[in-house]
């Protein structure tokens, strides 16, 4: 039985109440993977038979450095990766060997045996899966591939049962499988072309030091298999172009309910975002173990680590590779904080209702955007003490496929959902914009008492809507002009005193909106900082802008906070 696995007992700890050594997102995916694991799910279920085979294969591994039973030796959070990767099965499936997951995300720090456990995992895929499987490693060079190589070739030289000649061989440039004919070679992305290679499963080592075009030409391999699976892991890496963000991102609106796929399990061990101001990783002992699992069990492990720690509250040099590799915090965005927490935001979601808005007094603001990127509409009004939002977003048609799945946005889904709309061509037509904002006052029976704008790229629709009668304002963006409206914002939806009609589209934005500070520690939403698009939020905070101004100057309501 799945419930009593380590498996299983491990992601129940996880999930514990006031349990702060698991962080938020891996007590998410436990909790989803419960809920498969006791029957819960109707996409997935734990196939008990997989599972008994697995745990037989691994009783039958040696572990290289304890030299003891490899289910004996292995780590918590292995246990979990490996059980939920090869055992979870898709439901209903015409073939019942189909996995259910087909990406298996690992974010960790080092010292955690992460390329270990991968090699456990390709014996595993080695062992079981269909005759003539083929298995890859991709890392930014060979040597590194080569780790995973050298991982398996160990574990297959001390497991007696296994390095027989008549199980596997192991070759300089692969290592094969003689029970299956399956085989597995390590690439190199500075060497080897990743196209044309057919992946039954593959394995993306330290992705925050490549860009993300090994894993998708490891993915598009895999088109045409139904049983698939692309293993990713790495440690945070200080630059901002690598292929482990984008991944890391996905996850984390999966685990949020912001995509609607879920056969993606990630196991995120990096700190939660309240440990990530005031440089509270000096002294606070829940980021080492929020990032460092093995730390958890192995005193000694953790002592070590906090001496790296000390190392690095001392001296500067040491500090980005003490963050990056073993907190997992990316050093060059300490002054970085994510806006509203995604929770938050969403207890503040209503259903929509056009009669509400009959009569309110409204007041807009635009983000407009370059003509090919994303534009948005934000209509904000008071009632009773409490502000009401309706956002809308507009993109260029020709290129919504791109951008959805480049952006990971299922732009069709939010054009449906009427909160997005679509010009036709390559660009954003303004006349669009400008058409929909005139007829706000008749479609909702509102009256709109300003619009405000950034002066860039917006002058032509602003001359055209003052010659409609509106009275537009500009708005400086600039941290000194959009502190308030920012901070206000923020303190109404954590106060429940923020209503916004059902919008996915805004909640994505929520979260991949980012603020930074300037010199005098005024907070704004930072464009370039932030994980996406986050036009919705701008044009939000925009219109919150005039509102303000409202409640500071005007005399006819005022809203309470708190």
């Amino acid at each position: 039985m799945v419930q009593d696995s380590r498996a299983y007992k491990y992601a129940k700890w996880c999930i514990i109440r006031g349990n702060k050594k698991a962080p938020k997102y891996v007590k998410k995916q436990a909790e989803s993977w419960i809920k498969i694991a006791e029957g819960e799910d109707s996409e997935a279920y734990i196939d008990e038979d997989a599972l008994e085979q697995v745990t037989t294969l691994l009783g039958l591994m040696v572990h290289p450095d304890l030299l003891c039973p490899m289910d004996e030796g292995m780590e918590d959070y292995a246990w979990l990766l490996i059980v939920a990767t090869l055992c979870t099965k898709l439901r209903n499936a015409e073939n019942k060997d189909i996995r259910y997951y087909t990406t298996a995300l690992l974010e960790i720090s080092r010292k955690n045996f992460k390329t270990f456990y991968a090699a456990v995992i390709f014996i595993l895929l080695m062992l079981t899966d269909p005759q003539f499987s083929r298995f890859f490693s991709v890392a930014p060079d060979l040597k590194l591939s080569k780790e995973l190589q050298l991982a398996i070739k160990k574990i297959i030289k001390v497991s007696p049962l296994l390095a027989e000649n008549d199980v596997f061989k192991i070759l300089r440039s692969e290592i094969r499988c003689v029970l299956t004919d399956s085989e597995y070679t390590p690439l190199a992305y500075s060497e080897d072309k990743m196209d044309g290679k057919l992946a039954n499963a593959f394995l993306a080592d330290e992705a925050g030091a490549m860009d993300s075009y090994p894993i998708e030409a490891m993915r598009s391999s895999q088109i045409t298999l139904f049983n698939k699976l692309g293993i990713i892991i790495s440690t945070q890496y200080p630059n901002d172009n690598n292929g482990m963000i984008d991944e890391i991102d996905i996850s984390k609106k999966t685990l949020d309910g912001l995509r609607d796929s879920k056969r993606r399990f990630s196991l995120l061990y990096e700190p939660d975002d309240e440990f990530l101001l005031d440089d509270k990783w000096q002294t606070e002992d829940l980021v080492i173990y929020q990032s460092n699992p093995v730390a958890v069990a192995h005193e000694y492990i953790f002592e070590a680590i906090k001496e790296m720690r000390d190392d690095a509250v001392d001296y500067e040099n040491k500090r980005e590779n003490y963050l990056c590799k073993h907190n997992n915090i990316k050093y060059k965005s300490l002054g970085v904080e994510g806006y509203v927490e995604i929770t938050k935001v969403r207890e503040c979601k209503i259903k929509e209702d056009k009669e509400f808005w009959k009569g309110k007094r409204v007041w807009l603001g635009m983000d407009l955007s370059l003509t090919e990127d994303n534009t948005a509409v934000a209509m904000v009004t008071e009632d009773e003490g409490r502000v009401y939002g309706k956002i809308w977003g507009f993109i260029p048609g020709d290129r919504k496929k791109q951008k959805s799945k480049k952006e990971g946005v299922d732009y069709d889904r939010l054009i449906k959902k009427g909160v997005c709309f679509e010009s036709a061509g390559e660009v954003i037509s303004y006349e669009d914009v400008e058409n929909h904002i005139l007829g706000l006052e008749k479609e909702y029976g509102v009256e709109i008492q300003q619009i405000g704008y950034d002066r860039m790229n917006a002058i032509s629709t602003v001359q055209k809507l003052e010659a409609a009668g509106y009275e537009c304002v500009e708005i400086k963006q600039h941290s000194s002009v959009l502190h308030m409206p920012t901070k206000l914002l923020k303190e109404l939806i954590l106060s429940k005193m923020f209503y916004y009609d059902e919008n996915l589209m805004l909640e994505i934005n929520f979260q991949n909106a980012r603020c930074t500070e300037d010199t005098n520690l005024n907070k704004y939403v930072n464009k370039k900082k932030s994980a996406g698009k986050v036009d919705m939020v701008v044009g939000l905070i925009n219109a919150m802008f005039l509102l303000q101004q409202e409640i500071l100057f005007g005399s006819d309501f005022a809203v309470q906070v708190g």
